[in-house]
């Protein structure tokens, strides 16, 4: 079943990302790797879609995500660690709803491959104002750090993002998604 993502994200500098740690602090850090999909000519990129296989330390997801006017509406599928890395090799995308939406869009999911990969160091915390998530990203030869809150109404989640980064002394850095982040280094 998808579900609607709404999310307010800046980027940050070292020293922001240091002091929003303490925030934190209560927060065990969870290291992800994101490996994003697509083919040779970037055709999930044309219909505005990302996919991309999460790795955990003893699980895995496939998402696929399309751009809603407001967010983002996701598709997950819980994968087995065995069944992400074969994905990841070559093998073919599991039955599911994600591999259906994508040979409804005539996508031919067999020139699907890794074009690369994020890790992400988080740490997340339901707060009273939505679901916030500090992130250390690792990708080409490039760190960056990321404050995102995951909001059900998008026009309160904008102001108590505004509100929150002001009493903590943030400037608002506009952030691309990873996806997006992670594909300007394939130009290179």
């Amino acid at each position: 079943m998808p579900f609607l993502e709404i999310e307010y994200k800046t980027l940050l500098t070292k020293d922001e990302y240091n002091r929003l740690s303490t925030f934190f602090q209560h927060v065990k850090p969870i290291t992800q790797t994101n490996y994003y999909f697509d083919s040779s000519d970037f055709t999930l990129k044309a219909h505005r879609m990302s996919l991309r296989i999460r790795t955990f330390k003893n699980k895995a997801e496939l998402t696929l995500k399309i751009p809603e006017e407001v967010g983002n509406l996701e598709y997950n599928q819980d994968l087995t660690l065995e069944q992400a890395k074969m994905i990841i090799k070559g093998s073919p995308l599991p039955e599911g709803r994600i591999k259906q939406i994508l040979l409804e869009e005539t996508i031919n999911i067999s020139s699907l491959h890794v074009l690369g990969n994020l890790t992400t160091i988080r740490r997340e915390s339901q707060t009273k104002i939505g679901l916030m998530a500090l992130d250390y990203n690792q990708y080409a030869d490039i760190k960056d750090y990321e404050l995102e809150l995951e909001v059900t109404d998008p026009e309160q989640g904008k102001r108590d993002f505004d509100n929150f980064l002001s009493e903590h002394g943030i400037d608002f850095k506009f952030a691309k998604s990873k996806v997006a982040r992670f594909a300007t280094t394939l130009k290179k």
